[in-house]
């Protein structure tokens, strides 16, 4: 059976992504993340690339209330979006598919996280300029079950 939406994996809290814009300097990411790890949060997910002189990570956390005032308090430059998060098959392509649906729907991936795995499937969750349409054009891309 192939899963209908993307919420059905994860239908407890609607999980947000921290977009950190960073300079390119030692020290950065541990600076963010120590603050996350002072207010007790423990993040799920990140992903992050560094572009000339700065950088730009975003975190998946169990905490997003904690995790925004870790960020605020620190000074970060951030922004909290949507997580759309789909499970994919771990094989060839599942990726290429679910962005090519995300496309062709005029939807843009600000940011891509790895959220988990079970089984041959992997959580994917994007973080799109828009999640409604990204829903809806992922509504049919979901993994096969059973």
């Amino acid at each position: 059976m192939v899963l209908g939406r993307a919420e059905v994996w994860r239908s407890v809290e609607m999980q947000h992504a921290f977009l950190v814009e960073l300079a390119d300097t030692p020290g950065a990411l541990a600076d963010i993340t120590e603050a996350i790890a002072a207010k007790g949060v423990n993040i799920t997910s990140v992903s992050g690339t560094t572009c000339g002189q700065s950088a730009r990570i975003a975190i998946a956390t169990d905490d997003n209330a904690q995790t925004r005032a870790a960020l605020a308090e620190s000074g970060a430059k951030f922004e909290q979006k949507e997580i759309t998060s789909i499970p994919l098959r771990h094989e060839p392509g599942s990726l290429a598919k679910a962005s090519r649906q995300l496309a062709s729907a005029g939807v843009n991936i600000e940011s891509v996280l790895l959220l988990g795995m079970q089984g041959n499937d992997i959580e994917v969750g994007f973080v799109a300029s828009d999640p409604v349409m990204a829903r809806n054009a992922l509504a049919g891309t979901g993994s096969a079950t059973g």
